[in-house]
């Protein structure tokens, strides 16, 4: 049932060495966190992006802070300009600042500074392929993740592809945070489902904060 514990405290649950997934944590901040989405997409809009094997992901994505990851079939490259305005990238919104330091800070990651949030937004069939996140110059840095919206299927690995997966609901407001020895675990979304949710529609939206830059 979606949103069964919409009601309830925020509550850990631990996800494997270094990782966390914080339920419920971003439930309160989502109504400001839409608006938010929805002015950063409208300087930098929305956009799915072509891989440099020359497929079209399903997910479509924009970023905002100091620098936004994007790809093309040159590659995957974190650049302080969007390519598709020719513009700086927007700044963070402070509901981003300050949900992402309270949640980094929940799950044991204090120093934590981002510098790039990655915003996807899932229609009904969209995924994210099993990968790692290893574009960053600094893998000591976490990663975190919130999820608002539509409910979906998180795949959680280990280094390498072949490791055994754990399947869990994210659901509105979750936030996974992950780093140390996880830090370069495979992870990725299942097909999303087909769905109605109050505050987002038919969609699943997720911020990925991530430190992209070198660290002054």
């Amino acid at each position: 049932m979606l949103d069964l514990f919409a009601d309830s405290q925020p509550w850990q649950e631990p996800l494997a060495p270094g990782a966390t997934i914080l339920r419920r944590f971003a439930f309160s901040a989502a109504q400001r966190l839409m608006l938010d989405i929805d002015a950063v997409a409208s300087r930098s809009p929305f956009r799915q992006m072509v891989t440099p094997g020359g497929y079209t992901m399903s997910v479509a994505m924009t970023n905002c802070g100091q620098l936004g990851w994007t790809t093309d079939r040159r590659g995957y490259v974190y650049s302080s300009i969007d390519p598709l305005t020719g513009h700086a990238w927007p700044p963070f919104p402070a509901s981003f600042v300050e949900l992402c330091r309270r949640a980094a800070t929940a799950a044991g990651y204090t120093d934590f500074q981002p510098d790039a949030c990655l915003i996807n937004r899932y229609a009904p069939g969209a995924k994210l392929s099993l990968h790692q996140d290893k574009d960053e110059p600094d893998l000591r840095a976490p990663i975190v993740s919130v999820s608002l919206g539509l409910p979906a299927i998180f795949q959680f690995g280990g280094l390498k592809r072949s490791d055994p997966l754990k399947r869990l609901m994210l659901e509105h407001g979750d936030v996974v945070v992950w780093g140390g020895e996880s830090r370069l675990f495979y992870h990725g979304i299942q097909p999303l489902k087909d769905g109605l949710h109050p505050l987002t529609g038919n969609c699943r939206y997720n911020l990925t904060f991530r430190q992209a830059g070198k660290k002054e």
